[in-house]
């Protein structure tokens, strides 16, 4: 085996090695950033449904409170308010879910479907839990979804959804009174849950990852042509030129041209080194001759 290929050998198994431990963590990276940057688009919109709710509350609700009395008016509702505000966003993001899901709801399009009841259960059994984020595969993709506790903690929920005899008319009358009563206060009784899309970031996670792959073997194979041209050049040609000359004086060819290689790097020293030793074998040659 010659010795470019015993390099060539050496700096393919540096390549694989390395290729392999940067694609592991550079996959690792990009993906995690891609997670990222969905998980701060899911509290974007979280935030805005929770600025909606605190609109509502504080600002619609106190005008409304007359109307009330004669008819419900949902929008009163701070959950409604929040549905009705990501009902816009879903226009133009249709991928973009909010909803504000329930174990017991007044409104039946409320009702935690099974997976939003584990999380819901989850914020029960552990108060400690603020924000919680699963990812889950659908026909559509995968999604990550952010949530969030729902507890009370206003008394005022109460008048709608404690007693029924002392819920307003006016709202039994369209939810009836079998559902969305006896909460009680600081009980979690069900969870914000914005689902965002991870298809684009993780998509965008890959382009950017094959390219960073692609970049990585043209410059190792930019590298190996270099250095491939280096070593023939500065080592292959002068080794096999001076075992050449070698040879040929080891023949007993007379008038066989000297090597000379300028510089101060290792092959012009041999190539001195070679010359003196050949002018020493020659001399002894001539005295042996005589």
């Amino acid at each position: 085996m010659g010795l470019r290929m015993k390099f060539n050998l050496v700096l393919l198994l540096a390549f694989v090695i390395g290729l392999g431990l940067a694609a592991y963590l550079s996959d690792r990276i990009l993906k995690q950033n891609a997670r990222e940057e969905v998980v701060q688009h899911a509290r974007i919109m979280m935030e805005s449904a929770l600025g909606a709710r605190t609109y509502t509350a504080e600002q619609i609700k106190p005008l409304l409170t007359l109307q009330m009395k004669r008819a419900f008016r949902p929008e009163t509702v701070s959950a409604y308010a929040a549905g009705q505000s990501f009902k816009a966003l879903r226009t133009k993001f249709p991928e973009y879910t909010y909803k504000e899901a329930a174990l017991n709801p007044t409104n039946p399009n409320d009702r935690a479907t099974d997976w939003e009841a584990d999380i819901i259960n989850e914020f029960r059994n552990n108060a400690e839990h603020k924000e919680l984020v699963v990812e889950r595969d659908t026909p559509t993709g995968r999604m990550l979804n952010l949530a969030r506790p729902l507890g009370i903690y206003d008394e005022g929920c109460l008048s709608c959804h404690g007693k029924v005899e002392e819920a307003p008319k006016t709202m039994t009358d369209i939810y009836g009174v079998n559902n969305g009563f006896g909460w009680k206060m600081k009980e979690i009784v069900g969870a914000q849950i914005v689902t965002v899309p991870m298809a684009v970031p993780l998509a965008r996670a890959q382009k950017t990852f094959t390219t960073f792959m692609l970049l990585l073997g043209g410059v190792f194979l930019l590298l190996l042509i270099l250095l491939n041209i280096l070593l023939h050049f500065v080592v292959i040609q002068p080794v096999v030129r001076i075992a050449d000359i070698a040879n040929e004086v080891s023949m007993g060819k007379p008038d066989v041209p000297e090597y000379v290689r300028q510089g101060k790097d290792e092959i012009s020293s041999l190539s001195q080194s070679f010359n003196r030793m050949r002018l020493s074998l020659e001399n002894a040659m001539k005295m042996l001759g005589e």
